[in-house]
């Protein structure tokens, strides 16, 4: 019913800044909020940022409030994560996914639409 698609990602050194795109197509009109987990290799995969569809609220985890900005293009159906200050600890498969649901944003369970994932390695 919706799709996503990532790109943007790659190798980076720390420091450095990068933005991942999420694009959005199919049925989008019922989707509430938009976000950004990432997957470490080993690890659970972790919320990172969401942004509400319709009024462009944004909420981020702590290790990456103040360098990281979610954007949104509502014309472009697109989504961004304008990552900055980026650090070895960043380095992981981010995704992004798609809820209707109006709770429980933090849980990658809640997200019923999701993309394939771009890796980001950042070198020390």
């Amino acid at each position: 019913q919706v799709q996503l698609v990532e790109s943007g990602g790659g190798l980076v050194q720390a420091g450095c800044s990068l933005i991942l795109s999420c694009a959005a197509s199919g049925r989008t009109c019922s989707t509430y909020t938009m976000a950004w987990f990432r997957q470490a290799p080993g690890k659970e995969r972790e919320f990172v940022g969401y942004i509400t569809w319709s009024g462009g609220s944004t909420y981020y985890r702590d290790s990456v409030k103040g360098r990281f900005t979610i954007s949104r293009d509502t014309t472009k159906n697109t989504v961004y994560l304008q990552m900055n200050s980026l650090k070895p600890e960043d380095t992981a498969v981010y995704y992004c996914g798609a809820t209707t649901r109006s709770s429980r944003w933090l849980a990658s369970s809640s997200y019923d639409y999701w993309g394939q994932g771009t890796q980001v390695t950042v070198s020390s």
